[in-house]
């Protein structure tokens, strides 16, 4: 058995009120259908934030969640890291924000963006950190507002996203312990950037009222490149979490895969020889939720007891940058 020095000990996730269906965009000008949406995407309904729901408040809830099924104070926590592609503000991280929200006085904060990848590297960040001796205990959240960056006159992404955020702590193992991250993995081609990406709005192009009315400000997406890459990287993403871990796919008990869409995920399970009966799927309820998606489905799946201590879970992601990932713990 493969040594750990980390392991998952509480997860959380927190949502929005605001349930947003398919036949919603009706009242917003957009011509869809619940039949054309749910047969290209799988996708029903998400969630959208409001005004005061921001991407730190939805950080909090689900961190809070995750704390008190870890019995963490926030005084314990020696490093928060936020995975986001929608943070509140520029300056500074939004991770601070939730340093000072949870009153995490010892900790230190800081904001990862890997787009759908995200809390996966920030995972990996955590346990290489326990790993090395610098901490013991991380707080590790994606938290994403993508109502706030999708352009909502365009049919062919709005449908597909929504907001959310999904929360774990992170601690270093005891001597003997059984549970932990057995295998992660990370990769990323910058070249494929311009097919999922927002064009302006940065320090390259700053903030003006012509970007604005161009809305160029906002997500853009090359759907068909899109998907064929998203199967083919998350499939090596799994083989290599497989590999690290010693492992074969019939030991997988669950594969957690990022929520884009129906059509992805069983490819990528088709892909990793692990039947559909054994993979999670939540995107009919929350949509596209980027880096938050992976860890609101760890919190449901636990929750509902769908897995539990000695189960083997497979999780693999893939988004703008292009970036991908995919890691295997053992609760």
């Amino acid at each position: 058995m493969i040594p750990t020095v980390a392991r998952i000990t509480g997860t959380g996730r927190g949502l929005p009120s605001r349930i947003f269906t398919n036949d919603d965009f009706a009242s917003i000008g957009i011509e869809t259908s619940d039949e054309w949406i749910m047969e290209r995407t799988g996708i029903h309904e998400r969630r959208i934030g409001s005004e005061t729901e921001t991407t730190c408040w939805m950080a909090a809830a689900a961190a809070r969640g995750a704390m008190a099924k870890a019995g963490v104070t926030a005084g314990e926590i020696d490093t928060i890291i936020l995975s986001t592609a929608t943070p509140d503000r520029l300056l500074p991280a939004t991770a601070v924000d939730l340093q000072a929200e949870l009153g995490a006085t010892r900790a230190a904060a800081f904001d990862v963006s890997a787009a759908c990848s995200g809390w996966l590297y920030a995972i990996t960040i955590a346990e290489g950190m326990i790993a090395s001796g610098a901490i013991d205990t991380a707080l590790v959240v994606g938290a994403e507002k993508m109502s706030a960056i999708i352009d909502w006159t365009d049919r062919s992404t709005c449908v597909l996203f929504g907001d959310g955020a999904g929360a774990v702590i992170v601690q270093r193992n005891k001597a003997g312990e059984k549970a932990g991250i057995l295998s992660t993995f990370m990769r990323s081609d910058g070249c494929l950037a311009n097919l999922l990406y927002r064009p302006d709005g940065g320090a390259a192009h700053p903030m003006t009222k012509e970007i604005v009315e161009n809305r160029t400000h906002l997500v853009k997406m090359a759907g068909r490149e899109v998907f064929k890459h998203a199967v083919r990287e998350m499939s090596e993403a799994a083989d290599r979490a497989l590999d690290s871990a010693k492992l074969r796919s019939a030991d997988i008990d669950l594969l957690i895969p990022h929520q884009a869409n129906t059509r992805i995920i069983e490819a990528t399970a088709k892909h990793a020889s692990i039947p559909m009966s054994k993979v999670y799927v939540n995107v009919d309820r929350f949509g596209n939720t980027s880096s938050a998606s992976i860890p609101i489905a760890l919190d449901e799946v636990i929750e509902k007891k769908i897995v539990g201590p000695g189960s083997t879970v497979m999780m693999v992601a893939f988004g703008a940058g292009f970036t991908w990932a995919s890691a295997i713990i053992r609760l």
